[in-house]
């Protein structure tokens, strides 16, 4: 079955290399997933979404679903602010006890998000969201995330490899019915 250019560019793209990262001090051997797809949505529309945790509940959706545990999720992220949730994978089934998600910077310039995230599972989970914008009322979308959870790294990495190529499937929705959060 041959697929058509446009629809190829959609389909998330995933890469996952081996590399070594500091650990508590210790030298270890983490894997690096980098997700990428075309999503065909303006900049500014996929900024101002991707700053809201109303964003990530639905590109979970289907996956994994996020609770908080200290009340409500803000309508925005916020720099410098560690936010608390329980996990359920595809809803009901619990993974790694409280995730926590530590919002580092949020690069209105550069169009980039980072995070430092951890839980019980995966002791690193350091996560970059980067967009470009391409001139065409579409965007180059990325994932990059470090992933370090001992013995579990390769289990916890191919996980997250479905799981992002989920979420970037999941945007072309928001992109197709131009949806908007975190209003």
């Amino acid at each position: 079955m041959v697929m058509n250019v446009n629809a190829q560019k959609l389909n998330p793209v995933a890469n996952v290399e081996p590399v070594i990262i500091d650990y508590n001090g210790i030298k270890v051997k983490a894997k690096k997933l980098t997700v990428h797809s075309e999503i065909p949505i303006s900049i500014d529309t996929a900024w101002y979404n991707v700053k809201s945790p109303a964003l990530l509940k639905f590109v979970a959706k289907g996956m994994i679903k996020f609770k908080s545990v200290d009340g409500p999720f803000p309508k925005q992220w916020e720099v410098g602010k560690t936010y608390g949730a329980k996990m359920r994978v595809f809803g009901f089934i619990p993974f790694g006890g409280i995730h926590y998600l530590s919002i580092e910077k949020i690069d209105d310039g550069d169009f980039k998000i980072s995070t430092k995230e951890w839980d019980k599972g995966a002791k690193v989970w350091n996560h970059d969201v980067m967009m470009r914008d391409l001139g065409t009322g579409s965007i180059h979308y990325e994932d990059s995330i470090t992933i370090y959870g001992g013995i579990m790294t390769g289990f916890i990495t191919s996980f997250a490899k479905k799981f992002y190529k989920h979420r970037q499937k999941r945007w072309q929705i928001v992109a197709s019915k131009n949806l908007k959060f975190g209003e």
